[in-house]
């Protein structure tokens, strides 16, 4: 992968990405390849050669950024909890999506289901605490 001061390096264009902590990012890159279909855009290891201090993922369109914890840039404050977040996908096909998470290793938390908004919709939990919804609009035969 690149490194630092690349030009492929590049934040995501515009708007608002999540960047999230994992404790053994390597590890969730692999996952989120395998459940999710992303593409590694650009991965920084921290000098150690074992930690990842920034790595940006393509999702169906969309990116996210996600780096290992480093307690030592906290102050030694505890590691945030991943609460209170939840990342979405509005996919083409939200029970192959689902599917595909839960093959990966993901919990289904949150059945699939039509929704009253017309989505078909669930949630699975990722091995790393962060909660993804899956959305797609229900199809009609």
């Amino acid at each position: 992968m690149s490194s630092f001061g690349d030009e492929s390096r590049k934040s995501p264009p515009g708007g608002v990405a999540a960047h999230i902590t994992c404790k053994n990012a390597m590890e969730a890159i692999a996952f989120y390849k395998a459940a999710f279909g992303a593409v590694e855009v650009f991965r920084n290891m921290h000098e150690d050669g074992e930690r990842v201090m920034y790595a940006r993922l393509e999702v169906n369109g969309g990116s996210f950024m996600l780096h290992d914890d480093f307690p030592e840039f906290r102050g030694g404050a505890p590691a945030p909890e991943p609460a209170g977040v939840m990342l979405h996908l509005q996919v083409d096909d939200a029970d192959a999506w689902y599917e595909r998470a839960v093959s990966a290793g993901a919990e289904a938390s949150y059945p699939l289901a039509d929704q009253f908004w017309g989505d078909r919709y669930g949630h699975v939990k990722d091995p790393y605490g962060h909660t993804w919804s899956i959305g797609a609009p229900i199809k009609t035969a």
